[in-house]
């Protein structure tokens, strides 16, 4: 495994800490949260790492107040802290006590809403950052050593980074397992794994459609009510993004339900027992894999924009707009290294009128096709984005 890959949100977490008395970095479990910290606390003189797994950092904590006070002078971060809710109006006494900036920061394998219900004391008082698995664009090029390699990996530093596909399946399977067996439970649900893994695969099944929770819901013996649960309570624990159809006033029949996704490539593909690059190239999910991976990308590089699908009941499409205030972006995604725009697109753009579109492929470069339309790989388009705004 090769060394320490800069995180694209370093730099902001290093403002925010500037700013305020704690920062909370949200993100599924084995995303890279405690190396970052790791990252953050080797450039700091005084730091101290507490991980509220390590029954020995739990007992430094036996007396939290007394823990805090003896250490004020340093840096603390705190990993895991949804373990011990109970440490939030602690810290809130603290922070108003001495409330200089970048005092605590704080680590959590629960989603914001989730840390929020515990952490509602600390208003004011504490900012939140989400960290992903890794995007392409911040470890490509580099290992793995092609696009496709990436996409079937997915983002996770174990996996993306293992030395062959073999340990990358392997370590994928095992980290579902424990998602499965051990952290869904701990975050409040008495689902069993086996009704889990079973809920799990069918929505890797489903990567890229429509939600019709009814039709999910008959195929599972579940209400449509209990599939909604299940899918809110998987968004929450970060595993799953819903992303919301485009709800604008255009006098069309518009598509009102949700696209479901699986976040992170790699696990879509262990759920599927696809078990490498040529399995994949083969199976029906490719096309909405490559879809689910860019539509990640960029929801997480540019945060402040609300994302949303469009469809007309015209069979008008834009697999992903980003909007900001007057200003809108489409998207559309090919799994193709030669990506031609459908007539659907084409019609969507003149229904929306972006400032700008892309046609995203399995390519490299990328080349105009009208004024205001793009062709792009997915490195390319981040960067395009970010120029453009």
């Amino acid at each position: 495994m090769q060394g320490y890959i800069e995180r694209a949100i370093t730099s902001t977490l290093k403002r925010r800490l500037e700013i305020f008395p704690a920062v909370t970095v949200i993100g599924p479990r084995q995303c890279g949260k405690s190396r970052l910290s790791q990252r953050i606390a080797e450039e700091l003189d005084a730091a101290i790492r507490l991980d509220l797994e390590n029954p020995r950092d739990r007992a430094k904590l036996a007396d939290p107040q007394l823990y805090f006070e003896t250490n004020a002078s340093n840096f603390v971060c705190i990993d895991e802290i949804q373990l011990m809710p109970e440490l939030f109006p602690i810290l809130r006494t603290e922070i108003d006590r001495d409330r200089r900036p970048g005092r605590f920061l704080i680590l959590s394998s629960a989603s914001r809403a989730l840390v929020n219900k515990s952490a509602e004391s600390l208003a004011g008082r504490i900012d939140y950052l989400e960290l992903s698995p890794f995007l392409p664009t911040e470890y490509l090029p580099g290992s793995p050593p092609s696009m496709l390699d990436a996409l079937w990996r997915g983002g996770f530093p174990e996996s993306a980074l293992a030395a062959n596909e073999a340990a990358s399946n392997l370590w994928r399977e095992a980290f579902i397992r424990s998602i499965v067996e051990r952290d869904l439970s701990l975050l409040g649900t008495r689902i069993s794994a086996i009704a889990w893994r079973r809920f799990l695969t069918m929505i890797a099944h489903l990567q890229g459609q429509i939600l019709n929770a009814a039709k999910l819901g008959a195929s599972l013996d579940l209400s449509g009510q209990a599939i909604r649960a299940r899918l809110d309570f998987l968004q929450e624990a970060l595993f799953l993004r819903l992303l919301p159809p485009w709800e604008g006033n255009l006098k069309k029949r518009l598509v009102k339900s949700p696209k479901v996704y699986i976040r992170d490539s790699g696990l879509t593909h262990s759920l599927l027992g696809i078990d490498g690059v040529e399995a994949l190239l083969g199976h029906p999910v490719f096309g909405s894999s490559w879809e689910a991976f860019c539509i990640e990308t960029l929801i997480v590089s540019f945060p402040e924009w609300i994302p949303s699908f469009y469809r007309s009941s015209g069979g008008a499409e834009i697999d992903l707009v980003l909007e900001r205030g007057v200003h809108r972006l489409a998207f559309e995604f090919k799994a193709s290294s030669a990506p031609n725009p459908t007539r659907g697109f084409h019609s969507a753009l003149a229904d929306l009128e972006p400032d700008n579109a892309y046609l995203v492929g399995i390519m490299e470069g990328s080349y105009p096709i009208s004024a205001t339309l793009t062709a792009c790989g997915i490195l390319e388009c981040v960067e395009l984005v970010r120029k453009a705004i």
